[in-house]
């Protein structure tokens, strides 16, 4: 890409900024505990929970990623967003009022209050090194990617870089400077994708809206919501099961019971602002498909000269983004990187951390003195520092992917359908047993990984959805065997508990029927 000299500020000095800021919020108040440093206080208000949400969740996997789906699949990838609206409101109304309760500070130490130190240490090995090892090397490598296409950055000094960028508020502010860094950011994050997804529609048809129907006009077989057995990339969205099947267990699995996703809930001042900053989020998820997908069609239809579908997005930066404005564009990118970065190593050191660090070295349990709380934030601190450094290590070797969205879907798949049959039971089933949860957190990869080997044609999102049902059963015959009656540790719901305000209700009625009108026009 050729940047101009404003270009060339514009984006300087988002660097710059956003590091000074990431710094000053983190030296604003010194991190007295572990709440503090894990859960910002809980004092987030709904517009920061919300904002944090979508921040930390649009990274180069989607603006890349699902860019580079796009190109390949069409508008059926933006079921991922669409119906990740849908799911925040299910979280919301029936997941945050027990989390909030409890008074949890991560998804493991729920499980211990359900069921036992065993699941909980089990699951959170698994959490940790999924983060490591998938999310945070493959948005590193994507963000490298879009630095090496469009400033000819080499890849390993794009990613090194990146690193960098995200440590200066990750590491030492913990998720206090991440929720606020990621508000700024989101703000950036959406009015430059929003530029670039309008220049690219002003090439290919003069105007936002005609260029939009002339996409349509123009590969009609790009925007098919629910894709047909025919269809090459079946096995990557297969047909009815994007509303009925895996899809769901994905987007439970995210928005329910993903560390570094339901943290901002769990750090909000009450259960009404964690519960509109979610429904807040939805809104934005229903935008979102405008912004990461549309520019991947478009690059289709303009016939981009790309070597693999992840250079798409890429492709529209560098020949339809005004001069002037591609530095703004190109920061809301880094945004994107950033923000989910910083909140992906937060959440692996918060798990690690309280999960599996603090029960060996504080074996009493209780209350922590000031000293060891401290520590606590201390190894907090270096197991940050740790994951990123893995990170930079691991996401070169990623180079041979073609998809990378759908990369991290299918790999997040091996252990999520076994996460939400654990919880959707422990919650709502009051007979569910220890073992039956503690077998399910071992039989969940190997299952998963059994259906990939013997039966590889089989959809991955069918895949989850049949391992769900599988684990489910599991659940259910191991409990009725063990449990005569209600568990002693089940979860004891109140009357009333699940009630919402009327501006949620009213938010959600409005959500829900956008997601129908454009599946009913684009079926």
């Amino acid at each position: 890409m050729e940047f101009s000299t404003t270009d060339l500020w514009i984006f300087a000095g988002w660097l710059i900024f956003m590091m000074g800021f990431g710094i000053w919020i983190s030296k604003r108040k010194k991190q007295e505990s572990a709440q503090d440093y894990f859960l910002a206080s809980k004092a987030l208000p709904w517009w920061a929970v919300g904002g944090s949400l979508i921040a930390s969740n649009i990274s180069a996997e989607q603006f890349i990623g699902m860019s580079g789906s796009g190109y390949v699949v069409g508008l059926a990838i933006a079921s991922y967003e669409f119906m990740a609206a849908a799911t925040l409101i299910i979280v919301a109304k029936y997941f945050l009022p027990v989390f909030l309760k409890k008074g949890i500070y991560t998804m493991p130490q729920f499980l211990e209050q359900r069921f036992d130190s065993r699941v909980r240490t089990g699951l959170a090995i698994f959490w940790v090194l999924l983060f490591v090892f998938v999310n945070i090397t493959s948005v590193l490598y994507l963000g490298g990617l879009a630095l090496q296409s469009i400033m000819g950055i080499p890849l390993i000094y794009g990613v090194i870089g990146l690193a960098l960028f995200a440590s200066t508020f990750s590491i030492t502010g913990g998720l206090k400077a991440v929720v606020w860094t990621d508000v700024i950011q989101v703000i950036v994050l959406i009015f430059g994708g929003l530029l670039a997804s309008v220049m690219v529609l002003k090439a290919v048809g003069g105007s936002f809206w005609v260029g939009l129907e002339t996409l349509i006009a123009k590969a009609p077989e790009k925007f098919e919501m629910i894709l047909h057995k025919s269809n090459p990339e079946y096995i990557n969205l297969p047909g009815i099961s994007v509303l009925i099947g895996g899809m769901w267990i994905a987007n439970l699995y995210y928005w329910g019971n993903n560390q570094y996703i339901i943290q901002r809930a769990l750090a909000a001042k009450n259960l009404k602002e964690a519960q509109n900053g979610t429904v807040f989020a939805a809104f934005l998820k229903v935008l979102l498909p405008l912004i990461v997908v549309i520019p991947g069609i478009a690059a289709f239809v303009l016939n981009a000269d790309v070597n693999k579908p992840d250079e798409a997005y890429p492709w529209v930066l560098n020949n339809y983004v005004a001069t002037g404005f591609k530095g703004l564009a190109f920061a809301a990118l880094i945004a994107a990187i950033g923000s989910s970065l910083s909140s992906m190593v937060n959440s692996a050191s918060t798990i690690f951390t309280l999960d599996i660090y603090r029960p060996m070295k504080f074996k009493n349990g209780g209350e922590l003195s000031p000293s060891e709380d401290k520590h606590l934030v201390r190894i907090g601190k270096i197991s940050a520092a740790l994951s990123l450094c893995v990170g930079v290590l691991i996401a070169p070797l990623l180079g041979n992917l073609d998809q990378a969205f759908q990369y991290i879907q299918e790999y997040t798949g091996f252990i999520s359908p076994g996460v939400v049959a654990i919880f959707l039971f422990g919650l709502f089933w009051k007979r569910t047993s220890t073992n039956a949860a503690l077998l399910t957190v071992i039989l969940s990869i190997p299952l998963s990984a059994a259906f990939k080997f013997f039966w590889p044609e089989l959809p991955f999102i069918d895949r989850m959805g049949l391992s769900f049902l599988i684990l489910s059963a599991v659940i259910i015959i191991v409990s009725l065997i063990e449990n005569r009656s209600v568990d002693q540790k089940a979860i004891q719901l109140e009357k009333g508990g699940f009630r919402t305000s009327s501006v949620f209700n009213l938010a959600s009625v409005a959500v829900v029927g956008v997601l129908a009108v454009i599946y009913v026009v684009f079926w």
